[in-house]
């Protein structure tokens, strides 16, 4: 996970984007300085391009797979899995973690999903080629359902050529 930053450190104009629960996975709202984004990035754990980042507050079990674009994440409420990619890809897991597959303790205050909880959870592991049919079948099906400039057009090209073959059935009569 990042290293803390007070409320006081970021800003609503501009710089490094700061992700909190609430942003996490949306637009953010918040920035941190460029100097205080290098020196932290310098001091402390940082994630790597690709790897897979989870809320553990609040919209618990929220997975985003980092791409790499400078970024800073409210500590302890995001955290990222360093993964072994010779067993399991990240991409895999992104999808994986989407089906909800954590055992929350129950009992203090707040729900919170700890890294004891994330090693506990027991994940299928198919062969990596299985996994990256998997995971190539669910970009294609989440691009046809969330990415606008394709989706869309091809949802409309589809009912286009469904509405010319019902037309051209329905107005084609045969000859008596």
């Amino acid at each position: 996970m990042c290293r803390r930053i007070l409320k006081s450190e970021t800003n609503s104009i501009g710089g490094i984007p700061f992700f909190k629960i609430g942003t996490f996975g949306k637009k953010e709202d918040a920035y941190i300085s460029i100097e205080k984004f290098y020196e932290y990035k310098e001091k402390y754990p940082y994630p790597k391009k690709g790897m897979i980042l989870i809320s553990t507050s609040g919209t618990i079990g929220r997975t985003v797979v980092f791409d790499g674009k400078s970024a800073y994440y409210q500590d302890s409420n995001i955290v990222w899995i360093d993964n072994d990619e010779e067993r399991v890809l990240n991409k895999y897991l992104y999808y994986f973690y989407q089906t909800n597959p954590w055992k929350i303790d129950i009992g203090g205050t707040i729900e919170r999903l700890y890294n004891e909880n994330i090693e506990k959870t027991s994940v299928s592991l198919p062969p990596l080629e299985e996994q990256q049919r998997i995971v190539d079948i669910l970009d294609r099906f989440d691009k046809l359902c969330n990415d606008i400039s394709e989706g869309l057009p091809a949802e409309i090209e589809a009912r286009q050529k469904q509405y010319e073959y019902y037309r051209e059935k329905l107005l084609n009569f045969k000859k008596l």
